[in-house]
Formats: structure tokens, sequence, C-alpha cells
């Protein structure tokens, strides 16, 4: 019995050890909170590790590179098991991708791209389409404006893969009608505040609106902040101003279905489950994974947007 007693305690031993050997620790460096999609990435992502088991280290960057390249140098110094990393923007990654790679740490890009040359400093990006995002917001412009529209445009941050693509689509669409143009265009830098504040000056540059056909907004936050600032010049945005955008968040839900916002292409939030899988796969020895992982959502407008607010807002 003296033996069995034992040997069972040394088989519990081991399978504790193998459950502490099993556990992993990753660094997530997230853009920050600028949007109400932002936040929604950043708690799905912490809920899918504390599903895991997964010790997950989180840093917001609020919106500064610098404070992404910190956080990464930090993870890397800590020795953890893997790295994910939303950008701020495109450029300025090989220094701190090299140390990952120098220290045998596998980096994930999950959203926003980053620019580099050598494929080998990231294990793959886990993202939509963002120029597809683009295609299909202008695709249902042009469809309900017979193509025929002056057009204001709130960019994204500036030299955020997300603006540019976006863009790259929309513009794609739109420059097969002669009679769609871009009139005005500046960065509302993905906020709800500045975006209500660039609208309003773009608005008063055009008259106050009155030729003007839609607003195209490269995320709902600065969609809701532009359909304030037309509420306030005296127009009625979804029919005076059709506003048309990306994100699918709750808020923007709820102007469709007031009727004070037209359309939307929905950004899949839940980016956790993919990254964390990806992670399992390269650390169990599978290296022979895809370049890119993408993800698209639908195209969603006023006549389900009452519904899709509910199924949103009780998640």
């Amino acid at each position: 019995m003296k033996i069995i007693r034992t040997l069972a305690t040394g088989l519990a031993l081991t399978f504790t050890l193998a459950q502490s050997a099993a556990a992993i620790t990753v660094g997530f460096s997230q853009v920050g909170s600028e949007s109400g999609w932002r936040t929604s990435f950043s708690e799905s992502v912490k809920a899918e590790a504390k599903k895991r088991g997964i010790d997950l280290k989180f840093s917001d960057a609020q919106q500064k590179q610098e404070n992404q390249i910190k956080a990464v140098r930090s993870f890397i110094a800590q020795g953890v098991d893997a790295i994910m990393i939303a950008p701020v923007v495109e450029t300025g990654w090989k220094p701190v991708l090299r140390e990952a790679k120098r220290a045998r740490i596998p980096v994930v890009i999950l959203d926003r791209n980053v620019d580099i040359k050598n494929p080998s400093l990231f294990v793959t990006r886990i993202a939509s389409d963002f120029v597809e995002e683009g295609r299909r917001a202008a695709g249902w412009l042009m469809d309900n404006t017979d193509g025929n529209c002056k057009i204001l445009e709130l960019q994204g941050t500036v030299g955020a893969t997300a603006a540019i693509d976006r863009m790259k689509g929309f513009n794609e669409v739109i420059g097969k009608y002669p009679n769609a143009k871009i009139v005005r265009s500046q960065t509302g830098e993905f906020t709800r505040t500045k975006g209500k504040e660039v609208m309003e000056a773009m608005l008063k540059a055009e008259d106050g609106g009155k030729n003007i056909c839609a607003l195209w907004a490269h995320n709902d936050e600065m969609a809701l902040g532009g359909i304030q600032a037309i509420k306030e010049a005296g127009l009625q945005p979804g029919k005076d101003i059709l506003v048309v955008s990306v994100d699918g968040v709750p808020d923007y839900f709820k102007a469709m279905a007031e009727g004070d916002a037209n359309a939307t292409v929905e950004l899949n939030p839940h980016l956790g489950a993919p990254a964390f899988d990806v992670i399992q796969r390269y650390l169990d020895g599978d290296h022979k994974i895809d370049k890119l992982i993408t993800t698209t959502g639908d195209l969603y407008t006023q006549e389900t947007a009452a519904a899709e607010y509910q199924k949103r807002a009780s998640r």
C-alpha cells in the first residue's frame, strides 16, 4: 500500500508539473482604447486568455508607438513565450521585431499591419481585409446614390493600416463613377470627439453641408461624432447626409435604428481565439503558418439595425 501511495503521489506531481509546463505567458501590446470596437477587442483577448489559463501581460499604448516598442522590449526582457502586437502605425518596427527574433520569441501581428521587408520577423498577421471593407462601404453608397455623390471623408490615424487600406478600397470603387467624388478628407484619428470637430470644420467649409451627399468614415466612432456635427448644423443625418462606416459597434447600430446612420461593415473584434491558436501551434513545432489570416464581416443597414443593436447591447 505504501508503494502504491508513493506511486500515486509521484503521478500526481508529474501531472501537476505537466500542467505547469503547459501554461504559457503572452505579452500583448494594444493600440489603446480609442473606440468601442478597440475596447471590445481588448476584452475579448483578455477573456480568451483567462479561459485558456494563459498568463496575459497586457499593455495599453495610448495610441503612441513609442509606448508599444517600450512594452515589447519589456516583454522580451521578461522572457514571455510569445508576443502579440496591434500596431499603431505600419512603419518603424524592424529593430524591435529583430530583438524578439534573436530572443526566439514568436510575434503575432493583430489587426493593423507592419511594413517590413523580412516576413520572418513575425509568425503571421490576423486581421480583417480592410481594402474589402472600403469596397463594400463604397459599393453600398454608389448603389444608393446612383453614383452621383459629393462625399466628406473622416480618415483614421495617419499611417495606420486600416486608414490606408479602407481609403484604397473605397476610392477603387468610387473611381468607376464620374459623378462620385470625395470633396474633403481629413483625419479624425479614429475618435468620436475628433470626428465631430473635423466634421464641423468640413461642413462649414462646404456651405453648411447643403450640397453634400454623404459622410464616409473609417470607423463608427468618428461617424458618430460626425452625426452630432450634422445635427448641430441643422441637417438630418441618415437622410440629408447619408452616413456609411466600418466597425459595427452597438452605438452605431442604435444610430442606424433611429435613422441617423445608414450602413456599416462589421469588423470582428474577437481575434483572441485565432491568435492563441496560432501561438500554440507555433510553440508545438508547427511553423508552416500562413502569413495572413483574414476575416471580413457583413455589411449591415437600417433594416436589421434594431435587432442587431439588441443582440450586441446584451452581450
